[in-house]
């Protein structure tokens, strides 16, 4: 019998596959189902009642684009992430209708498309989903008659989606806190609780519980980001304020060991951290600075400096990554940020590699349905689409867990069809099945997959009344298309199996290193070298985040090392602009840093990238880096004490 049992778990799958079936612990967002079910009930409502359902069916079309692109936290971003794609989704659907029966230019245009929308992608979150809108619209045109006259179909579409702005910005004042920041704030309160224990029988126990809801934060955070369309910085900005906790829970022992000997630590201490949780859970930016007693002791110097990094780190303003020149100083001019964004597409290695391969699917699949008759094929295409997006996660997961939930899907699309008369019983099975799509979209990407697919063939079926007929081609088209993702946009590129996280990573490390050397130099000669590092640098550290979007779906061990690494991207990316914010600090007239201190904290960098490069294991390593408290590199090595927290190199077996 133990023999049995070890093979059934040899022919078990793998937890990697099995993780993406399983749904991901989340709350139901109520507001956002009850957004969708009006979003795509109504227009179809409005349809019927003027007996225009072609017409209804197309803006309900253009509100589930919305729906599945509502995916920011800010209310700010989320109008771009919503209005600005539209107008892409616009330009797709009236190049898809021109080309609509022409056969080998539809192929053609489409590839040329898929190629744009690939290389856009690069750009940032809201060009990610204005390119996957373009190129959806597209294959959607070529693939359905739109009603004339030409400019029908896109307004109707846009009009869709500019319904879920307007329902998203209703609840704009009913907004609540996103649970991973509300984890986050409670994380921020057991590290209250555990300074209120200082010196007690209580601390041992309060120190477990911090480590618990340490590692309850971090995994909430990358589960999120496994499943965020797109780049965002407010999970950047959340896991910056994790990190931050590191140099206070170093300073904990000595603070613990300090109320053993000489009472009770300051009750302002416990207060400020519990003032930061409130900061953190509200989104606050206002700061004022904590009233803390002055500190005479090496314990109450040491958690006072990380308290004052913490309220400094916590009330910085969410970063607006595209509207900002460097991260510092004033926004850039729109022709400036036109331009930049020109560059990045067009001179980014990444840009054209991901670009090429959406192409080369799309072509393939668009070729393919010109030579076989495939029923519906324009689906082969729109998964094409939905696999390969390349800032969307691994392709070889997304492949699996689409093919999945495209029959999960189907079984629930097969009851609809052949069960619900066509008509006004449309509109109450639209509302149920459309706020299905939020909550299943929190669970997983199959779940997800699982939701839309009868959304999608009961507006298809509006547009073309073929009923269940629908059903089986719609699982034959899908599973076409993930095969030539996985072949054509997988196996075929080596970079798919060997990411380099870990050099990329010590790279941006040992960038870092230079550029502090660079910073802090006399010399004015160093000025035009110094802006060109820094803009490099930045552009390299928006690629290792592109590439840790990626890997962070892919198998093991790919996978796995990135959920361990991330936070020290985002931890080194602190690091440059602290060394950023201190160069303009000496610019502007304060004190320059002892060249000492320079040369010591590009050597902890250093020595961090070296440890990297022989490793693929982290290891947290101490690091003192004393200087001037009060000096302009103060942030600056508390940014790179909170790195070396994270990870340093490995020490041998035999080391010291």
């Amino acid at each position: 019998m133990e023999s049995g049992r070890s093979g059934e778990g040899r022919m078990a799958p793998p937890a990697w596959l099995t993780a993406g079936l399983r749904p991901a612990p989340a709350p139901v967002p109520w507001a956002a189902a009850a957004r969708a079910a009006l979003a795509l009930s109504l227009p179809l409502a409005a349809g019927l009642a003027l007996d225009r359902p072609v017409e209804g069916a197309l803006v309900s079309m253009g509100a589930l684009s919305g729906v599945i692109g509502d995916t920011a936290d800010a209310y700010r971003m989320r109008v771009f992430n919503i209005a600005v794609p539209q107008l892409f989704g616009a330009l797709g659907v009236t190049l898809g209708a021109l080309v609509f029966g022409h056969g080998w230019l539809a192929v053609a245009t489409l590839t040329l498309v898929a190629l744009v929308s690939g290389m856009i992608s690069s750009i940032g979150a809201v060009a990610s989903a204005s390119g996957l809108l373009l190129l959806l619209n597209a294959v959607v045109g070529a693939g359905l008659p739109m009603p004339a006259p030409w400019w029908k179909a896109p307004v109707l579409l846009t009009l869709g989606g500019l319904v879920v702005l307007a329902l998203t910005l209703l609840g704009w004042p009913l907004r609540r806190a996103a649970p991973e920041r509300a984890a986050v704030a409670a994380t921020y309160r057991t590290v209250a609780e555990l300074y209120e224990a200082a010196g007690s029988a209580a601390y041992e126990e309060k120190r477990h519980a911090v480590t618990a809801s340490l590692n309850q934060s971090y995994d909430l955070i990358l589960a999120r980001r496994t499943r965020q369309h797109g780049r965002t910085s407010s999970l950047a900005r959340l896991l910056a304020q994790l990190n931050v906790l590191i140099p206070l829970l170093e300073a904990a022992p000595a603070a613990d060991l300090r109320a053993r000997l000489y009472g009770p630590l300051p009750p302002a201490v416990a207060a400020t951290v519990r003032e930061l949780a409130d900061a953190v859970e509200s989104g606050r930016t206002d700061r004022t600075e904590p009233a803390l007693p002055p500190s005479t002791r090496p314990a109450e110097k040491a958690v006072e400096h990380a308290l004052r990094h913490a309220v400094t780190v916590v009330h910085e303003a969410e970063p607006d990554l595209h509207n900002v020149d460097d991260r510092l100083g004033r926004p850039a001019s729109l022709t400036v940020r036109a331009r930049r964004a020109a560059r990045t597409m067009l001179l980014s290695e990444p840009s054209w590699r991901y670009g090429l391969r959406l192409a080369l699917c799309i072509g393939l699949a668009q070729a393919l349905v010109s030579l076989i008759a495939v029923p519906r094929s324009y689906w082969v295409a729109l998964t094409v689409t939905f696999v390969m997006k390349p800032d969307f996660g691994s392709v070889f997961s997304r492949a699996v867990l689409r093919a999945v939930g495209t029959c999960l899907g189907l079984v629930s699309a097969a009851l609809v069809l052949a069960e619900v008369p066509r008509g006004w019983w449309d509109v109450p099975v639209m509302a149920v099945l459309a706020a299905l799509i939020p909550v299943f979209s929190a669970k997983g990407y199959a779940f997800q997959t699982a939701a839309v697919t009868p959304v999608i063939l009961l507006l298809s079926d509006a547009l073309n009344q073929q009923g269940f007929d629908l059903v089986l081609p719609r699982l034959y088209d899908s599973l076409i298309g993930c095969c030539i993702a996985l072949v054509a946009g997988y196996l075929l590129w080596p970079e798919s199996w060997h990411s380099r996280i870990g050099d990329r990573l010590a790279d941006a490390v040992a960038d870092s290193a230079a550029y502090v050397d660079r910073a802090f130099r006399p010399d004015a000669d160093a000025d035009s070298g110094r802006l060109r590092a820094r803009r490099k640098l930045y552009r390299d550290l928006s690629a290792v985040r592109s590439e840790f979007q990626r890997a962070l779906t892919e198998p093991p061990p790919t996978g796995t090392r990135a959920a361990a690494w991330w936070p020290l991207a985002i931890a080194v990316e602190r690091i440059v602009d602290a060394t950023t914010a201190a160069r303009i600090r000496v610019a502007h007239g304060a004190p320059p840093p002892d060249p000492a201190e320079v040369t010591e904290v590009a050597r902890e960098l250093r020595e961090l990238a070296d440890g990297l490069r022989a490793s693929e294991t982290l290891v947290a390593v101490r690091t003192e880096l004393p200087g001037d408290e009060d000096g302009v590199l103060a942030p600056l090595r508390q940014e790179v004490r909170a790195a070396r927290a994270i990870a340093g190199p490995e020490l041998p077996p035999d080391g010291p």
